[in-house]
């Protein structure tokens, strides 16, 4: 799909990569949706993706909330007519300790990673069904093909997230549907600045936006990068599991 001249829906759009996601589109003379909790800054997007030549429309929108989801969706088609593509971009990775932790935490975690995106997947779905085309693409993690340490809720969300995709990747191929996963590593944002959880290899937002965008005009259904992390986790993958819970085990913190 070549991502100019498209109606194009970016979840999770006030900051981080989803922001820059929409910036780097931005300059495709693209109809773009933006949509996140935050207004004020949906609103300073708004400008610059207008100054770089495309249309922006901006929606404040709780990911949480199904009906605000759906709402979403619907106000955006009646604006423009049609959603040629999406991106899902939301979701949160605090460090947990599940010798700590507790049940509301994780399943707050879940729904901050999971939930989130079946808001917005479903009504896509439905929309894109009734044209037989569309693509729906996905920020995920690489900790999703691992149970990483300190990132136990955070993986086990971002893995369902995977499964799910590649179920839907089968069902609705006959409406002529996409579906892309991406999965990044470590990405330098703000949110995850002081979070104290070790970053080798860690890229910027902007270098994220263009691998995301890069896999959504590719097709690709599942994109790992970088090079040197999705290599990482792919040999990782097929090591024995003891072998790879003993690597692992090394970056477990000893002040439980």
């Amino acid at each position: 799909m070549r991502l100019e001249d498209k109606t194009l829906l970016v979840v999770g759009a006030s900051s981080g990569i989803g922001r820059a996601v929409a910036m780097q589109l931005a300059k495709g003379r693209n109809r773009i949706i933006v949509c996140a909790r935050r207004q004020a800054e949906l609103d300073s997007l708004k400008l610059e993706v207008e100054a770089l030549g495309s249309k922006c429309l901006t929606i404040a929108c709780d990911a949480l909330n199904e009906e605000a989801a759906k709402q979403t969706i619907e106000n955006s088609i009646q604006v423009f007519g049609a959603i040629d593509a999406a991106l899902l971009n939301v979701g949160d990775g605090p460090s947990f300790n599940m010798s700590k932790t507790s049940v509301k935490e994780i399943t707050h975690n879940m729904d901050l990673n999971y939930t989130t995106m079946v808001n917005f997947l479903v009504p896509l779905m439905v929309h894109m069904k009734e044209n037989r085309s569309g693509l729906i693409a996905h920020t995920n993690s690489l900790a999703g093909f691992l149970g990483l340490p300190m990132q136990g809720p955070y993986s086990a969300a971002k893995a369902a997230c995977r499964i799910l995709m590649d179920t839907c990747r089968t069902e609705l191929k006959p409406f002529g549907i996409k579906f892309v996963s991406a999965y990044p590593g470590f990405v330098a944002t703000e949110r995850v600045a002081d979070d104290g959880i070790p970053a080798p290899f860690e890229i910027s937002e902007q270098a994220a936006a263009g691998h995301i965008i890069k896999a959504m005009t590719k097709e690709r259904a599942d994109y790992l990068f970088p090079l040197v992390t999705g290599s990482l986790i792919r040999l990782a993958l097929i090591l024995p599991k003891r072998m790879t819970g003993f690597v692992l085990s090394k970056s477990v913190p000893t002040d439980y």
